[in-house]
């Protein structure tokens, strides 16, 4: 048992105040995200109805909702900030709306800004974000699909980051803070075909955690 509540025989038992458990999962303790992403997932719901990505679905905008969540308790400063709801609603609504203009702008581009279905990952940077709503086939790799879908799910910050090489993390970290493709890229001084191949690596230990996590 801890201070801000616990597992008991697999089941959450209620958290004592959210600035608790904020501060336990920025120290690292998973079962402290793991509690604040189930309660505020609601929330994430309930805001995903008001807002449309183009050429997405409602699940899409959940997944940026998830995200923005997740960035909330990252970032949160009692210190600074208003409740932790309020600041997580703030958050959750700056991703999504962030989404839909890079969706929308993406939508609207001119086509030599585009990258073919068929051509191979190469080195350019074409666009803002790089693979993000280029096609309305779902068959070119789009990085928010490759991270975001586990974020809804659940994600177990430090002791996931932990299974993942140097080079993975530092990808993953550099993607949540919003950098592009081409800006990791050239941030880890790699290519963006090692960049994609990495977030892919990510996507794949990611789901096999989960599963491990729900069979618990």
């Amino acid at each position: 048992m801890n201070g801000y509540g616990g597992v008991v025989r697999g089941r959450w038992k209620a958290p004592r105040t959210d600035a608790v458990l904020v501060r336990a999962a920025q120290a690292g303790d998973d079962l402290a995200s793991l509690v604040l992403l189930r309660k505020y997932r609601a929330l994430v719901r309930c805001k995903a109805r008001s807002y449309f990505i183009a050429g997405g679905d409602r699940d899409d905008v959940i997944q940026e909702g998830m995200v923005g969540l997740f960035k909330a308790i990252r970032d949160y400063d009692p210190g600074r900030d208003s409740s932790f709801r309020s600041f997580a609603d703030l958050c959750v609504t700056r991703q999504m709306i962030t989404a839909i203009k890079t969706a929308t702008r993406q939508k609207h581009a001119p086509l030599n800004g585009y990258v073919s279905l068929h051509g191979t990952v190469g080195t350019r940077c074409q666009g803002e974000r790089l693979f993000e709503d280029i096609l309305a086939a779902r068959e070119v790799c789009d990085p928010a699909e490759i991270v975001i879908s586990a974020w809804e799910a659940e994600f177990i910050r430090t002791g996931f980051i932990g299974s993942l090489s140097p080079f993975e993390s530092d990808v993953l970290r550099s993607y949540m803070d919003g950098a592009s493709y081409c800006e990791i890229a050239r941030r880890l001084g790699r290519s963006v075909k090692a960049v994609d191949n990495a977030l892919q690596r990510v996507k794949r230990k990611m789901e096999t955690q989960l599963i491990r996590c729900r069979a618990c």
